[in-house]
């Protein structure tokens, strides 16, 4: 017997005695349907409800986006307060209902579209390694310029600065973009007041705030965090994050 039907065998017993323990207390025309049940209840259990009363937290999402700069919001606002409530809806939006490929591979089916998109509380917008298919797609800037209008808070991350710029939305704001791409982003657009990035890693100015992304973005998600919420629900959601761990590692 090869090492993969041993251990093939070894999983196929150890399901099957799962589900058929302690018979004397399921009738075995039960026993499939309650193995399938509990399945069913840990996949739902996963599925966060859109809540119409909740602010909604709007990820832009292109092909090539940088995952990091995702996963930072949805981990930050997805965490429920300290007494387990739902706090925020967080959604993800595309031009169309196509699986996103991000930089690093992975595919994301959006929750949204451009024309389907719910009232957004707050949009963050994102970066790619290279912006220029972003930049001249006029749906994204128009998308960024009409939802401005209604959001609380408008956030970006890395070069998702660019786009802000493209838009016109942050004019005579500050803000800051990657490590090394401010001056080229002032030079693009200069009624933006660029920040120097090798000093500033967050800035926020208005409505505006940016950070230099990749896991700078955490830092954007948990200072919007603290002002939708309170200084007491970040430092929990940083416990929750074990950002301490993080800080201190050596």
């Amino acid at each position: 017997m090869t090492k993969f039907n041993i251990v093939f065998t070894i999983f196929f017993v150890t399901i099957w005695m799962g589900c058929n323990s302690d018979k004397s207390k399921v009738s075995p025309e039960n026993e499939n349907t309650n193995c399938a049940e509990k399945v069913t209840d840990t996949l739902k259990k996963h599925l966060k409800p859109f809540k119409s009363e909740l602010p909604t937290i709007g990820l832009l999402m292109y092909h090539g986006v940088l995952q990091s700069e995702v996963i930072a919001t949805s981990d930050v606002f997805t965490k429920p307060s300290e007494d387990g409530k739902q706090l925020f809806n967080v959604i993800t939006i595309a031009e169309t209902e196509s699986p996103i490929t991000t930089e690093e591979g992975i595919r994301i089916l959006p929750d949204y579209t451009f024309e389907n998109c719910p009232k957004l509380t707050a949009l963050f917008v994102p970066s790619a390694y290279d912006m220029y298919a972003q930049v001249n797609n006029e749906k994204i800037i128009n998308f960024i310029k009409v939802k401005n209008k209604e959001t609380e808070f408008t956030v970006s991350n890395c070069a998702g600065a660019q786009l802000i710029g493209k838009s016109g939305i942050a004019d005579g704001h500050k803000i800051v973009t990657w490590i090394g791409g401010g001056k080229q982003l002032q030079k693009e657009y200069p009624n933006l007041k660029v920040q120097n990035d090798s000093l500033v890693t967050f800035v926020a100015d208005g409505k505006f705030s940016s950070s230099n992304g990749n896991l700078a973005s955490y830092i954007s998600a948990l200072s919007l965090l603290e002002k939708m919420t309170s200084s007491k629900h970040r430092k929990f959601i940083e416990s929750y994050l074990y950002l301490e761990r993080l800080k201190n590692w050596n």
